[in-house]
């Protein structure tokens, strides 16, 4: 067994791929794991059921669901149950993510140049630094909240091992504790096993390649379906559960549930956007007020799911050469609404549904693009004609160091 976990901690084993997360049968459990033979993990579903029970979106407890399906897998292959699992079967789960595939990343691969590119290398014409195979430090640290979630769930019950597996940061806790709530969250150390994340920078489309991209959409849908992304800033899974009775003609806006709060709240849209909505309802037909106004093209109209909008825009990244995601168009919106200056930060928090001042820093620092544009200029700008100090003769420099001194010269004097 010993020869097993070095293997998955190492990469050189697989974890099987048995088990699956399904739709439950009740609004209080949507989501279950199942085993190989298709029977329910019950101590899986008694968490998830709290969950929800504590208003947890259901897709929120889809993702904890694949989690908990993926610890079950490793589980399976070192022979360990559940209840006696312990920090050195963690250690196991967090060396086997750091150096496996992720599935993710191959469902439905693209053929573009960039899809050809090698790890950590960047697109030309984005910017963007190409996603590694394997799972982001993130995922990894969402695994491990998740659970500790779990354990310290069962733990109130008797169930489980007596220490919670997933080791947690000592001083987090006392870091949080007793501080005013207008103070900055104060730095803690990481806790074991929790990856370093990245720092990432919004990206954003630039203007050009913005209308580039518009123009490379193929059906009156994906444009209206694009041009709404820009210019309302929503989420994909916001924009993508808009009903027809949800659209404001007369107001120019759209009502969709909040991912966050899950409220229904409006959106305004751009004119543009609302007139490629209406070129789009003429052509395939204009939803009942209770239908979901994005649909299949091809067979029975479906509403279109987000791995098939997804595919949307991939068709056309793979036309351009480019990699942009359905996150990126917000990242876009907002950035052009910080940029105008006819609109304050507490506007933009209120078209985005923010609720956080500071979750808007990343986009106030400039675009490279910008900074780039800039720099460029100051590149092809003249340099500045040397002079002597006040005082000194022109031509007595130019006897006593010669011309090409001049600069060097002046310089000294000036500093």
């Amino acid at each position: 067994m010993d020869e097993v976990r070095q293997a998955l901690l190492d990469g050189g084993r697989q974890v099987p791929r048995i088990g699956s997360v399904g739709a439950g049968t009740t609004t209080s459990l949507p989501f279950v794991v199942v085993d190989e033979q298709g029977d329910e993990v019950e101590p899986f579903s008694v968490f998830l059921r709290d969950l929800m029970l504590t208003d947890m979106s259901p897709l929120t407890a889809r993702s904890y669901a694949q989690d908990l399906l993926r610890w079950w897998r490793l589980l399976h292959v070192l022979g360990v149950d559940w209840e006696r699992a312990s920090r050195a079967d963690v250690e196991v789960l967090v060396g086997w993510m750091r150096s496996a595939d992720n599935p993710q990343r191959h469902r439905n691969p693209s053929t573009s140049t960039s899809a050809a590119m090698s790890e950590g290398s960047v697109n030309h014409r984005t910017g963007k630094r190409e996603l590694g195979s394997g799972y982001a430090p993130a995922t990894i640290n969402h695994a491990l909240s998740v659970l500790s979630s779990f354990y310290s769930f069962h733990a109130q019950f008797g169930r489980g091992p007596v220490t919670n597996p997933v080791p947690a940061s000592s001083t987090r806790r006392a870091r949080l504790a007793h501080r005013s709530p207008l103070e900055p969250r104060p730095e803690h150390r990481r806790a074991p096993l929790r990856q370093k994340p990245p720092v990432l920078v919004p990206r954003s489309l630039p203007d050009e390649l913005a209308d580039e991209l518009l123009a490379a959409m193929r059906h009156s849908r994906d444009r209206a379906l694009l041009a709404l992304f820009l210019s309302t800033g929503t989420r994909a899974s916001e924009l993508l559960g808009v009903t027809g009775d949800r659209v404001d003609w007369t107001r120019q806006q759209l009502w969709v549930i909040s991912k966050g709060t899950r409220a229904l709240q409006p959106v305004p849209t751009s004119p543009e956007a609302l007139r490629l909505l209406a070129v789009y309802f003429d052509e395939r037909g204009t939803p009942a007020g209770d239908e979901v106004i994005w649909r299949t093209l091809r067979g029975q109209p479906r509403q279109l799911s987000y791995f098939a909008a997804r595919r949307v825009l991939q068709r056309a990244n793979d036309l351009l050469g480019t990699d942009w995601t359905l996150h990126d168009l917000r990242h876009t919106t907002i950035e052009r609404m910080i940029a105008d200056p006819n609109l304050t930060l507490e506007d933009v928090m209120t078209v985005t549904r923010h609720q956080h001042v500071t979750s808007l820093d990343p986009y106030l620092r400039p675009r490279v693009e910008e900074v780039f544009d800039r720099l460029q200029q100051h590149y092809a700008a003249p340099r500045p004609a040397t002079t002597p100090s006040p005082g000194y003769d022109d031509a007595d420099f130019k006897t006593v160091f010669g011309p090409s001194s001049m600069a060097e010269s002046t310089g000294e004097f000036h500093g």
